[in-house]
Order: structure tokens, then C-alpha cells, then sequence
């Protein structure tokens, strides 16, 4: 069953996450995963704050990504992400 990584980012430091934003597509692909939302026009429907860039990756299963999660090669790219935004994170299965 599909897993996918649902992220909301605050970014604070642009030309940083730009960077990981260059890197981080090769890793999350050498994984096993996709880009099924990467920062497209978002319209808030229902709810308050802020909207932020919203990001969706799909996997093969909650295995292989927090496989990727949890890599050596991901691991300098979710430094330099965590340091260059604010992100709210969460892991789910598909249906």
C-alpha cells in the first residue's frame, strides 16, 4: 500500500532551501519515491492561518519511506531543510 509524506513549509531562508530543494529530488527518487504535490497554487477552503507551500511524495509503502527518512543520504538535506524552513510533517497510508 502507497505512503505518502504530506508537508507544510514556512520557508525563512530561500537561497538555503533553494539548495535543498536541488539536491533533494535525486534522493527522494533513489528511494523509491515521487513528487505528487511540490509547491503549486493552493486556495484555503476551510480552516484558519496561514497557507504555506505544500508538499505531498508518494512511496511504495510507510516502509520505504521512512526508509528514506531516515537514510544517510537524506540525512545533510533534512538538516539543511529544517534549518532553512518551518515545516509541520506527517506520514500516511493510502487507501
Amino acid at each position: 500500500m502507497a505512503a505518502y509524506l504530506i508537508g507544510s513549509l514556512d520557508i525563512i531562508d530561500r537561497p538555503g532551501f533553494a539548495e535543498y530543494a536541488r539536491q533533494v529530488p535525486a534522493v527522494i527518487a533513489q528511494y523509491g519515491g515521487r513528487y505528487v504535490v511540490r509547491a503549486g497554487a493552493a486556495e484555503l477552503i476551510e480552516g484558519d492561518g496561514p497557507l504555506h507551500r505544500q508538499v505531498v511524495l508518494e512511496f511504495p509503502d510507510m516502509a520505504a519511506l521512512k526508509i528514506w527518512y531516515a537514510s544517510p543520504e537524506y540525512a545533510p538535506l533534512l538538516a539543511l531543510r529544517q534549518r532553512t524552513s518551518r515545516v509541520k510533517v506527517i506520514f500516511v497510508e493510502g487507501a
